[in-house]
């Protein structure tokens, strides 16, 4: 694209409503997350305090299925699974031998991993939506409409249409960074990855809240 057209863009870009703007990316939002009916891939996972300094890191891997069917396992530096049969969510603590069991929150603003494995309709719902393009790079900026979240800020990431990053930013400046790698979509995956039996003598909590 030459250098006219580029800033004839730009101008177009700037002066088109915001709502437009924001329909704009939702739609591009939904286009990309409407097809994905399951999702395989390797993630690594960066927290930050609000000053940048690094708090945790971890990595494993992560298995989605729409709708409300996820599965995450990190493997290092320490083991934890995250599992949603699409009524519960377990978060099995290995070491500790504790099972943590609650209901499915079915709000995207509650559930990060909704984000994927729920309904791009519900997300485009419960968020103001911005989008950027840079070549084959799409980065998509998320604010709730709701107070009620656990996050203020989100942002995805997709490379050639495909997944490559998110990033949520809560109240205190605290900022989970999440890369996805060797990305598999609309894959076979059996329901028993999705299921978790809980195992003998562990401690099991109830969060009923």
């Amino acid at each position: 694209m030459s250098i006219k057209k580029t800033l004839a863009a730009l101008a177009l870009t700037v002066l088109m409503p915001a709502a437009a703007v924001a329909s704009e990316g939702a739609e591009r939002l939904t286009r990309l997350l409407e097809p994905l009916e399951t999702v395989e891939a390797r993630f690594e996972q960066l927290i930050l305090d609000g000053s940048g300094e690094r708090l945790q890191e971890a990595n494993g891997q992560m298995w989605l299925s729409r709708p409300g069917k996820f599965r995450w396992e990190v493997s290092a530096p320490y083991q934890q699974e995250v599992i949603s049969d699409g009524s519960e969510v377990y978060l099995y603590d290995p070491d500790l031998e504790q099972v943590t069991v609650q209901a499915l929150d079915e709000r995207v603003t509650h559930t990060p991993a909704l984000l994927l494995s729920g309904s791009a309709r519900e997300l485009t719902e419960s968020y103001e939506v911005s989008h950027r393009q840079e070549g084959g790079s799409d980065s998509f900026r998320l604010v709730p409409k709701s107070a009620d979240t656990l996050f203020e800020e989100l942002q995805m990431t997709f490379n050639d249409d495909r997944l490559a990053a998110l990033q949520m930013i809560d109240s205190t400046g605290q900022e989970t960074v999440i890369e996805f790698s060797d990305v598999q979509t609309n894959q076979d995956i059996d329901d028993s990855r999705f299921a978790f039996e809980i195992p003998d003598g562990a401690d099991v909590i109830r969060d009923t809240h």
